[in-house]
């Protein structure tokens, strides 16, 4: 098996790197979109819960549905992946930034104010500070989710891990199937590892500094 990998080397690792600029791209949007979001709804809850419930709606659709309904207007490729991907992380990542910034004691964010901090300052020095464990959870979980939902992709032409895993499928090449699922688990995994990491550090620097 090894040896078929090394190989393929190019097969394969055309196909990684095609899944990682996928799953970075993504989230490189769905991070701004998401932000940008949180910062309308953030001050009317009623809104805010609207709004989760509607991309958690969203969120339940398979992706081949959607991915069939947004062919005829944006074709085959990348753009349509990459904006049915962005659109599911929408879920996962406004969630969690609203829950990290509503879950801020309140008197934290009175201090703030009678310190004369503005609104701004209080968002920047504070609240997403104090958000950012939450936040942290809210990416970890969208490039999961993007990593595995971005194998489905190669069905509309945009590439990745999922042309191997397809090819795989259709000529019954166990070699194929194995080492496409096992390059998907090296890019969740490593992210899961890698931003639990992050998370921790973030929290124990929270905490050190709470001491001081």
């Amino acid at each position: 098996m090894i040896r078929y990998f090394v190989e393929h080397l190019d097969l394969f690792g055309k196909a990684f790197m095609e899944h990682l600029y996928l799953v970075f791209i993504t989230l490189f949007f769905s991070l701004i979109l998401a932000s940008f979001l949180s910062c309308l709804i953030l001050r009317r809850k009623w809104v805010s819960n609207l709004v989760v419930q509607i991309f958690s709606a969203v969120y339940s659709i398979p992706s081949l549905a959607l991915f069939a309904i947004l062919i005829p207007l944006f074709g085959l490729g990348n753009r349509t992946a990459v904006l049915v991907l962005v659109v599911y992380n929408q879920y996962l990542l406004i969630r969690n930034i609203l829950a990290g910034i509503w879950n801020i004691d309140a008197t934290v964010l009175e201090a703030g104010y009678g310190m004369g901090m503005s609104r701004w300052q209080l968002a920047r020095m504070i609240q997403i500070p104090l958000a950012m464990p939450s936040i942290l959870t809210g990416i970890r979980l969208a490039v999961i989710s993007t990593t595995g939902i971005a194998t489905i992709a190669a069905t509309i032409n945009a590439g990745g891990l999922g042309t191997v895993l397809f090819s795989g499928l259709r000529t019954m090449n166990v070699y194929k199937i194995v080492w496409g699922t096992i390059l998907s688990m090296v890019i969740a995994l490593s992210a899961d590892v890698g931003l639990k990491k992050l998370e921790k550090l973030w929290r124990e620097k929270g905490e050190a500094g709470g001491k001081q």
